[in-house]
């Protein structure tokens, strides 16, 4: 694909190790993965001109005080949950291609496990008076919870199976042992000791649910017709989109309780890529839990609504499947870094920089975001 003048391309991508305890500031992990993604693009610090920080962690103001940025020009944070990230590449590239900045830092940092937890970050989501007046109060606050509603809602309307939620469980998990950075690298999983974990909110098991981790990871976006000066191939944003369900804040007042922002969002991105799912080589989806790769395939177009879990049990996720996702083992068994690290793995794969891992031939890759109670995002990123 021959790259051309303005158009917005990630050169440089950089993260930390990814753990249970950093042992070091958020802000400080933030230090580590932007220093990390600078040299990979071989570019000055002094050089970045705007900033996008995930919502809840270091700011835009922390960064720039510490790298002593010479001219700020653009901020912005979006604020979708785990979409935010995937959401951050559409803010980034019509930055770079407005000429609002040069040179674009978006990162995710944060101590998810040893500080900030999933019962603290909750508090911050959109609805907190409906959830406090008629949710909390009847026990349904957590992720896990609302989510294994659509879960088992997916069950009950197409027959979707436990088998099915475990063969992403495992999918995800036999990734993670080709990826060295994962977190349960070096911790094979069988079906037996899946399906034995503890119930957490029915139908979702433990090991239905993704880790929380402490780590970050930053991407560094210019225009493409700069790629020359970087020592990587660049990894062309060709489009990213995000979309709002009905009801962003809470799910009893949805029509369609499968209908989120990625419903939404997916259709316009492939029609601003001139793309079609057929044509992805390779899927990055948000694997807060297992349910939602199911149906977020459904949902970007990659199969029909209904025949998610069908999709996954004929493996066609897996790494020699006809869509792998996740390489890296994802949220479930690579960490948590709020999807930014899908954002890493989709460009080091289009590199082909992935070892044992690596997929071959990738020219297109999507990266799903989910957020919030359905906020959902898609870029489709291309080989230069």
């Amino acid at each position: 694909m021959a790259i051309v003048g303005k158009a917005a391309a990630i050169v440089g991508v950089g993260q930390t190790d990814i753990s249970s305890n950093s042992g070091r500031s958020s802000t400080r992990l933030l230090f580590e993965a932007t220093q990390a993604a600078l040299t990979d693009a071989a570019v000055d610090a002094a050089s970045i001109d705007g900033i996008i920080p995930y919502p809840g962690g270091p700011s835009a103001e922390d960064i720039a005080s510490i790298l002593r940025l010479p001219d700020l020009t653009f901020t912005a944070s979006p604020h979708l949950g785990g979409a935010s990230s995937v959401a951050a590449l559409g803010l980034a590239k019509m930055a770079v291609e407005s000429g609002e900045a040069r040179c674009v830092l978006a990162f995710v940092a944060r101590n998810g496990r040893s500080e900030a937890r999933i019962a603290r970050r909750v508090e911050t989501l959109p609805g907190q008076h409906l959830k406090n007046a008629l949710e909390v109060p009847l026990g349904l606050n957590s992720p896990a919870q609302w989510y294994a509603l659509m879960c088992r809602r997916h069950m009950h309307e197409f027959g979707t199976s436990r088998e099915a939620l475990g063969q992403v469980a495992l999918t995800m998990r036999a990734n993670a042992q080709l990826n060295p950075e994962a977190q349960m690298h070096g911790r094979p999983m069988i079906y037996e000791e899946y399906v034995s974990s503890r119930v957490i909110a029915d139908p979702y098991l433990l090991l239905d649910c993704c880790l929380e981790s402490d780590g970050a990871a930053a991407v560094i976006v210019m225009a493409a017709e700069t790629a020359p000066d970087h020592p990587h191939a660049a990894a062309l944003i060709l489009a990213a989109k995000q979309g709002h369900p009905d009801s962003p804040d809470d799910l009893s007042g949805r029509r369609d309780l499968f209908d989120t922002g990625l419903t939404r969002a997916a259709p316009r991105t492939f029609a601003a890529a001139g793309l079609r799912p057929d044509d992805i080589d390779l899927a990055m989806i948000y694997d807060c839990f297992t349910f939602e790769v199911i149906q977020q395939l459904e949902e970007a177009g990659f199969c029909p609504r209904g025949e998610g879990g069908g999709f996954v049990l004929d493996k066609h996720i897996e790494l020699d499947g006809s869509l792998p996702v996740n390489p890296h083992g994802g949220l479930l068994s690579a960490g948590h870094l709020a999807g930014m690290n899908h954002v890493v793995e989709a460009v080091r794969q289009l590199r082909g920089q992935c070892g044992q891992r690596q997929v071959a031939n990738v020219a297109h890759v999507a990266v799903t975001g989910w957020g919030s109670l359905g906020d959902g995002a898609l870029a489709i990123l291309g080989a230069s």
